[in-house]
């Protein structure tokens, strides 16, 4: 059901080598194609070249909770196409376009967006998105040096793609939503079908 580029990112934290390949397939299956794996799961460069060899479907493949440059090179060399931070790390931010890799950084201010941009960003992570709420948006994008994508992450299930969408958002990354170590392959699968439907609801 991979009917068009949707710009949401699977964040499969505490998700293992083991049975990745069963729970990227179910959300490939159901039109999310966008992969990330955060650093402080389990082997998580063995996961990322697990899912790099064994699930074709992924559009995008990257590494996320990036806190040292050095990360940012053992990510390229599992696999992986983009770098999420959940901080402003300038150090990681210029390794990451020196491997011509995508960098979206973790913002939260207009000064660390603006910064983050000096740096090289490709695409701004706005975290944790609920406290930034909707409406706030708008205030941060009028202040921005120049258009760069905003994704939001953290609490998105509190307000719906629209509001969003509507406020200059162009990309999502869901987590514990989505995913957690505990949910059943069934209920991951009911999940993705759900957001994806809403999803297409406004794009």
């Amino acid at each position: 059901m991979i009917k068009k580029n949707r710009e949401i990112t699977a964040i499969l934290r505490g998700v293992n080598s083991s049975n990745v390949v069963k729970i990227v397939n179910i959300l490939t299956k159901n039109g999310i194609s966008k992969i990330e794996i955060p650093l402080n799961s389990p082997k998580p460069f063995e996961t990322i070249k697990k899912i790099k060899l064994e699930c074709k479907n992924v559009k995008s493949l990257g590494a996320g909770t990036v806190l040292k440059p050095k990360d940012v090179e053992l990510a390229q060399k599992a696999g992986c196409k983009f770098i999420f931070s959940p901080n402003l790390n300038k150090q990681v931010i210029k390794e990451t376009k020196k491997r011509k890799m995508i960098s979206v950084p973790g913002v939260f201010t207009p000064s660390e967006a603006i910064s983050a941009i000096e740096y090289g960003a490709d695409a701004l992570k706005l975290f944790p998105a609920h406290l930034i709420k909707p409406e706030g948006i708008k205030s941060l994008i009028a202040v921005l040096p120049k258009k760069i994508p905003l994704i939001v992450v953290g609490g998105l299930e509190k307000f719906s793609f629209k509001i969003w969408l509507d406020n200059g958002v162009t990309g999502f990354g869901i987590g514990s939503y989505l995913y957690n170590v505990k949910y059943s392959l069934e209920r991951i699968d009911q999940i993705s079908k759900k957001i994806v439907k809403e999803y297409d609801k406004f794009k």
